[in-house]
């Protein structure tokens, strides 16, 4: 039992670390990979058929999508609400992606965790690293796109800009998929959803060790 003294993220720790028992713990699931490789669709379908799980909704301060609502995709705050947040200590991990900040709030995700549903992040590579080094029971997914030129349609298609400078990104995070648990290969969407339930299976099967959170 942890005092009035401990921090959050000492809390975050001990919610990861306690065993199924009499009150069951949460188990924290990091969703990652590069922007527009369907990291969003297959959570989102996920979600809809299970009942054990929560999804943590990030702040950002990015100007929302017309089809993206206040709360479901992003919770969407100005730059001075975001630094204010961060000098509260509220996030678990921030940082700038593309000239717009993210930031994964805290409190819901002990909330989560403490409350016996496991929790889902849909965050980038360094974002899901971070969460990583706080907190080492989570568990990493991540999501990888088919080939570089696969990508480029999804994200022309999305509307993005500065193309070249996310796929110099993507190529970095493609770098590091060897520090995820898990790695699944979008080239198919119901054969990577598939995918995707039996990896939640797995480790939602898994006694103690480091995929039990």
């Amino acid at each position: 039992m942890l005092s009035d003294k401990s921090s959050d993220s000492d809390r975050l720790v001990v919610a990861h670390r306690e065993m199924d028992g009499e009150v069951r713990k949460g188990r924290l699931i990091v969703v990652s990979g590069p922007s527009g490789v369907g990291k969003s669709t297959l959570i989102e379908e996920f979600l809809k058929q299970d009942g054990q799980s929560g999804f943590s909704v990030s702040y950002t301060t990015r100007q929302k999508r017309r089809q993206e609502v206040n709360g479901r995709e992003y919770h969407f705050v100005d730059r001075q609400k975001f630094d204010e947040m961060v000098g509260g200590d509220r996030f678990l991990e921030w940082e700038s992606v593309h000239g717009n900040m993210y930031g994964t709030p805290k409190q819901e995700i002990l909330n989560t965790l403490h409350g016996g549903k496991d929790i889902i992040l849909d965050i980038d590579v360094k974002g899901a690293l971070n969460v990583k080094k706080q907190c080492s029971n989570a568990c990493l997914i991540f999501i990888e796109p088919p080939s570089a030129e696969d990508l480029v349609r999804r994200l022309t298609f999305r509307g993005e800009k500065d193309i070249e400078l996310r796929m110099k990104r993507v190529k970095e995070e493609i770098a590091q998929k060897a520090s995820f648990e898990y790695t699944i290969m979008n080239d198919d969407l119901k054969r990577a959803y598939d995918t995707f339930k039996d990896t939640i299976r797995i480790i939602r099967s898994k006694g103690n060790g480091k995929n039990n959170c």
